[in-house]
C-alpha cells in the first residue's frame, strides 16, 4: 500500500511539475499599484497605511510570482539566490527533468534578453524599487525633508529596500564594478518615467546615500523581540547591508566597522558546530539569522517556493529528482574536520544538502504548504566580510581573528587559520564563504567583489573554469524593458 501511495503521490507531483512548463508566459497586464497621490490622501486620513506598505515590501521578497511570470522558479529572493549560486558554479541542477533552471545552470539564459530568466529578477528587484519610492515619497515634504519624525522607521526600512534591490540589480546586470559603465536606469521618484542608464558609480551613490539615511532614521527603530520580527529591517540589517556595498567599492576600512557594529550588538550568536546537521537553517528564531521571513500556513505558499526547489522532504523538484547539489570540486575542498562535510549526502555522484537545508520532520513530501522560515542575512557573513575586508585591507592579524571565530566552530582542526597570510588567506577567506553560504545566494557576490576565476567540477553540463566577468554569468537588459523605454539602446 505506501508503494502505490508514492507511486501515486510521485505521478501528481510530475504532473503539477510538467503542467507548469506550460503556464511559464510573461505577465502582460500591469500591475496595479496604489498611486503617490492615493497614498498621500488615504494617509491624512488613516496614517498607520504606511506601516502596511512597508510590508508589504517584505511579502514581496516572499510571493510567488513576483516577477511577473507564472514559472515556478519565481518567487522572490530565494529564487535569486539558486540563480546566483548555480551561476557562480558552486550548485548544480543535477537533473533536469522538469526543464527547470536549464538555461540558468548551462549559463544560457542571461546572454538571451528574450528569455524569462532574464525579465523575472528585472522586474521583481524594480517592483520592489517602486514600492520603496512610494514610502520614501509620502514620507518626506517638498523639501525632501522628512515630513516629521513619526516617518523615520518606514522612510528608514524604505531607503535600505530601495538600496538592496540596486544592488542586486548592478551585481546581477553588470559584469563588475567599472564606475564609469553606463548599467542600469535609476527611479528615484514614483512620477520618474523612462529614464536612460546611469554609471555604476551614480548607482552606488545611490545606495550609499540611501543606506546611510536609514542608519540614520532607524537609529532607534526598535523591530521588538519576537522571531517573527525578523521580517523586518533594523539597523543591524542597514549596517550588514554597508558591509556589502563598502566591500564591493573598495572602502574596507568602513566595511570592517559596519560588519563589527552588527558583531557588537551580542545579539547574535555563530550557529554552534553541534548545530550544523541539527539545525535545518529552517527557523527564523536561530541565533545567528540577522533578517529573515517568518512563513506561515497564512502567507500561502507551498510547491512556489525555494523549499519547493531545493527540499527533498518538502512536496518539490528535489524530491522526484531535480537536485540542486554542491558541486564536486567545491565538496572535494572541504577539508576532512569540517564539519559541514555532513551536510551534503552523496548520492549518484552528487551532493545532495539533505542536512542543511530540510523540513524538521524529515519525511519525503511532508511539508506541502511551507511554513519553515526564509534566512535573509546571517551573523557568520558578518564575521566573513569582516575578515575578507581587513586581509584586502592589509590587516592579515585582524581577518585571521575573525575567521578563526568562525572555522573554529566548524572544524574540529582549525589551527591551520593562524599560518595564513596574504593571498592564501584571502583564498581560504573566500572559500570558507563559499561553503558556508552555500545554497544563500551570498557566492556570487563574493565572487564579483573578488573577481574570481570559478572552475565547475564533475557536472553533467559546463565543466571548466569561467571568469568572473564572463558574459554568461551576468544577466542582459531583457527586451521588454528595451522596447519599452526608450531611453535605452
Amino acid at each position: 500500500m505506501k508503494r502505490v501511495y508514492k507511486i501515486l503521490s510521485y505521478t501528481a507531483l510530475a504532473l503539477t511539475l510538467f503542467q507548469s512548463c506550460a503556464d511559464d508566459y510573461l505577465e502582460t497586464e500591469p500591475t496595479r499599484f496604489i498611486t503617490k497621490d492615493r497614498l498621500d490622501e488615504s494617509i491624512k486620513y488613516k496614517p498607520d497605511l504606511l506601516d502596511g506598505t512597508v510590508a508589504g515590501l517584505y511579502s514581496l521578497m516572499v510571493q510567488a510570482f513576483t516577477g511577473g511570470t507564472q514559472a515556478h522558479e519565481d518567487f522572490g529572493q530565494k529564487a535569486y539566490d539558486i540563480y546566483m549560486d548555480m551561476l557562480c558554479g558552486d550548485m548544480e541542477l543535477a537533473n533536469d527533468n522538469f526543464n527547470k533552471y536549464i538555461g540558468i545552470d548551462r549559463m544560457t539564459s542571461t546572454l538571451d534578453n528574450t528569455s524569462t530568466r532574464n525579465y523575472m529578477p528585472w522586474r521583481y528587484y524594480y517592483r520592489i524599487i517602486f514600492n520603496a519610492n512610494i514610502v520614501i515619497d509620502a514620507s518626506l515634504n517638498k523639501d525632501g525633508e522628512p515630513k516629521s519624525e513619526d516617518v523615520y522607521s518606514n522612510l528608514g526600512q524604505a531607503q535600505a529596500m530601495r538600496a538592496y534591490a540596486y544592488y542586486y540589480l548592478a551585481n546581477l546586470f553588470a559584469n563588475e564594478y567599472d564606475p564609469a559603465k553606463k548599467i542600469l536606469p535609476i527611479y528615484k521618484n514614483v512620477t520618474d518615467k523612462s529614464v536612460g542608464l546611469s554609471t555604476t558609480q551614480e548607482v552606488y551613490d545611490l545606495i550609499l546615500s540611501d543606506l546611510e539615511g536609514a542608519k540614520k532614521y532607524l537609529k532607534n527603530f526598535d523591530r521588538g523581540s519576537a522571531a517573527a520580527n525578523k521580517n523586518a529591517i533594523n539597523l543591524d540589517v542597514v549596517n550588514g547591508m554597508l558591509a556589502y556595498v563598502y566591500s564591493t567599492v573598495g572602502r574596507y576600512d568602513d566595511a570592517v566597522k559596519a560588519a563589527d557594529a552588527v558583531i557588537a550588538t551580542g545579539k547574535y550568536e555563530i550557529l554552534p558546530m553541534d548545530e550544523l546537521t541539527t539545525n535545518g537553517f529552517n527557523n527564523v528564531a536561530t541565533e545567528s539569522w540577522i533578517w529573515g521571513f517568518d512563513l506561515t500556513v497564512g502567507t500561502g505558499l507551498g510547491l512556489v517556493s525555494w523549499w519547493g526547489q531545493v527540499d527533498y522532504f518538502t512536496y518539490s523538484y528535489a524530491f522526484v529528482g531535480d537536485y540542486k547539489t554542491m558541486d564536486e570540486g567545491l565538496y572535494e575542498s572541504m577539508r576532512s574536520t569540517d564539519k559541514r562535510r555532513k551536510q551534503f549526502v552523496a548520492k549518484d555522484g552528487d551532493y545532495l544538502p539533505i542536512y542543511k537545508f530540510y523540513d524538521p520532520r524529515r519525511i519525503p513530501q511532508k511539508q506541502r504548504e511551507i511554513t519553515c522560515d526564509y534566512v535573509f542575512m546571517r551573523i557568520e557573513e558578518m564575521y566573513l566580510l569582516k575578515a575578507e575586508a581587513a586581509a584586502k585591507g592589509g590587516a592579515d592579524q585582524m581577518a585571521r581573528e575573525a575567521l578563526m571565530e568562525l572555522v573554529s566552530k566548524r572544524d574540529t582542526d582549525p589551527a591551520y587559520v593562524s599560518a595564513l597570510s596574504d593571498k592564501k588567506l584571502k583564498d581560504e577567506i573566500y572559500k570558507q564563504l563559499r561553503i558556508e553560504m552555500w545554497g544563500e545566494g551570498k557566492s556570487y557576490l563574493a565572487m564579483k567583489r573578488n573577481k574570481a576565476t570559478i572552475t565547475r567540477k564533475g557536472r553533467r553540463y559546463e565543466n571548466g573554469s569561467f571568469s568572473y566577468n564572463d558574459d554568461r554569468l551576468t544577466f542582459v537588459i531583457p527586451r521588454n524593458e528595451i522596447q519599452n523605454n526608450p531611453n535605452i539602446d
